[in-house]
Formats: C-alpha cells, sequence, structure tokens
C-alpha cells in the first residue's frame, strides 16, 4: 500500500508518522509542501507539529499551500486520508472536515497520555479494533477542542462520524475525562464518506510496547486490511 506523508515548515511528528507507515511495510514517501503533484497513493497522511509556527491560528496558512489542492482533489476522488493533531486542525481549514479546533479549555498546552474510546469500528481506519475499545494514546496541542455548530453535531452521531471520544480508564465518557473542553469529548471525527479521518491523539506514538505502548498499532493495521 502507497502512502504519502505531507511536510510543511514547522511538522514535527513527520518523521514519527512514516516510522510507523514502514514499520506496517507501506510503500511511503515525504511529500515537501511546495509540490504541485502528488505522487500515486493509497494514503495521505498530514502529520502533527506546528506548521508555519501556527501562525494565525493552527493550520491556517498550511490550508493554502501548494500541495494541498492535489490532497483535496484526491480526497474528493475517495483517497484515504489522514489528519492527527495539526493535521486534524489543517484539514478543518480546507474545509474536508466540518468544525474547528479551539485553545484548550485551561489555555495551556497539553502533553500526556489518555484515554479514548473507539466509537466505530465500521472503517478502514478502526476496522482491527473492538466498538467500545478504550485506548492509550498521547496527546500533546494547545488547540484540541473540538467544536461545531448543533446541525453537524447531529449528523456526526446520526450518520455514526465520530471515530473516537476521550474517555477514562474504564471507558466512561465524563468532563473529568475530557483534557481539552472537546464537545461531548469528540477526539475524531469522519467525514461523510468516512474516507479522511481527522484525530488530535497520535496513534504513531504507540507502536512499540518497549517505548509506549502499542495501542496505536491497529489504525495502520486497518488501512492496510
Amino acid at each position: 500500500m502507497r502512502s504519502s506523508v505531507i511536510v510543511f515548515p514547522g511538522s514535527n511528528c513527520d518523521r514519527d508518522i512514516a516510522v510507523a507507515l514502514e514499520k506496517m511495510q507501506f510503500k511511503n514517501q515525504m511529500v515537501w509542501h511546495k509540490e504541485t503533484i502528488l505522487p500515486k497513493s493509497d494514503l495521505i497522511v498530514i502529520p502533527g507539529g506546528f506548521s508555519y509556527g501556527d501562525y494565525l491560528r493552527s493550520g491556517a496558512i498550511a490550508g493554502k499551500s501548494l500541495i494541498i489542492e492535489e490532497v483535496i482533489k484526491a480526497a474528493n476522488s475517495g483517497c484515504l486520508i489522514l489528519g492527527v493533531c495539526n493535521g486534524f486542525q489543517i484539514l478543518t481549514e480546507t474545509g474536508l472536515l466540518k468544525g474547528t479546533l479551539l485553545r484548550n479549555k485551561n489555555l495551556k498546552f497539553i502533553n500526556k497520555d489518555v484515554n479514548i474510546k473507539v466509537m466505530n469500528n465500521h472503517t478502514r481506519f478502526t476496522s482491527k479494533y473492538e466498538t467500545d475499545q478504550v485506548l492509550k494514546i498521547n496527546i500533546a496541542h494547545n488547540e484540541g477542542n473540538y467544536f461545531t455548530d448543533q446541525k453537524h453535531l447531529e449528523e456526526l452521531k446520526n450518520q455514526n462520524l465520530i471515530g473516537f471520544k476521550y474517555c477514562d480508564d474504564k471507558g466512561n465518557i465524563n468532563d473529568e475525562a475530557n483534557p481539552n473542553g472537546a464537545i461531548e469529548n469528540i477526539a475524531g471525527i469522519f467525514n461523510k464518506n468516512k474516507n479522511i479521518l481527522g484525530m488530535m491523539p497520535h496513534p504513531e506514538r504507540m507502536i512499540d510496547k518497549l517505548i509506549s505502548n502499542n495501542d496505536g498499532l491497529n489504525l495502520f493495521s486497518s488501512l492496510l486490511n
């Protein structure tokens, strides 16, 4: 399976995601943001980091990069798109995903491991997980507070487009388990066609038991499957 990782000035998780993809035997290429042609890809990843130093707002400038036009074309033709952390922010800036990522509720940068619950395992990103499975995944963000309007929130719920929610270690979804104030504890969402996933937690950091855990591994094995 062929993958492409988009690299912006300020990206700092691009190599991490490349390591995860290559571990799972993806044929991966790194694509600089000024390119105007995408390699033929089954999966495009927009990685975490601080693209363009988060000037204006997170993901705003990256959303206007040259390569993004090709990413949008690929997404609209059905290519799988994964946006992690800053990648999720960029996807909302492009309009490929609805909603926005606001400042964390405590107005501070958060870097810690959290629990998230798998809300929908009937997608190409999550099929190797069990529904309601609890994962421990790292977050590292300043703007992870997902917000959207009521109409879109109902659409997310009615069409099963919520991928993950923040929870405690027993799977309870409550305010205490919500690290950033995201509406209804939402940690990741799909588009209507479920070929695009944006998520704030970093699955690429959880692929090796020796350095963390391997709770993120099944996201990549789901994609291969």
